[in-house]
């Protein structure tokens, strides 16, 4: 990779990072939509579809950590934070590891982003599985966190992320896919 290029990816992915720490500030003013956008998701698939795969998840993993000790506990550091800096290590690594084999066509980035939105919540339920244990993490609490809980993220993380990625692709703008 070229030093332009790498400074790029640089530059967005510490982007990516702070929208991940300002976004929850921005849905947190109404309590019970907030939790529900899942505001740090779509920077974190943002950067693995732009910056790449190992961008993505090193953005991933910190972003909850960061936001968590910089906030006092905003997300709760253990478990919340800790689970979701597996789960969004996931999206960054599958979205950018999909994006980056698959063929530049539309039809596959909604394909990488649904595989990095399913085998992130499933990421993220076994995290809380390990953490938490079977007694108080059972397949209702999964269900009403990864789907029920979070359909209005989903539904703005399936608008929004192939819309910036395609116009990004087509625009040619940070000509960053390899």
């Amino acid at each position: 990779m070229n030093q332009n290029k790498k400074l790029v990816k640089t530059v967005l992915s510490a982007l990516f990072l702070a929208l991940s720490y300002v976004l929850p500030f921005l849905t947190g003013q109404i309590p019970e939509i907030g939790a529900m956008l899942c505001p740090m998701h779509v920077p974190v698939l943002l950067c693995g579809f732009l910056c790449g795969w190992p961008w993505g998840l090193c953005v991933g993993f910190v972003a909850p950590l960061f936001r968590s000790l910089l906030t006092g506990g905003f997300p709760p550091l253990f478990p919340t934070a800790v689970c979701m800096a597996f789960e969004l290590a996931t999206y960054g690594a599958v979205s950018g590891l999909m994006h980056k084999y698959l063929p530049p066509k539309k039809a596959y980035v909604y394909l990488s982003l649904f595989s990095a939105m399913l085998v992130g919540r499933l990421v993220w339920g076994a995290a809380m599985l390990l953490c938490l244990g079977a007694g108080a993490f059972g397949f209702d609490a999964f269900f009403a966190g990864a789907v029920t809980g979070a359909l209005p993220g989903i539904a703005v993380q399936i608008v929004l992320v192939p819309v910036l990625v395609i116009l990004t692709e087509q625009l040619n703008f940070l000509k960053l896919r390899e």
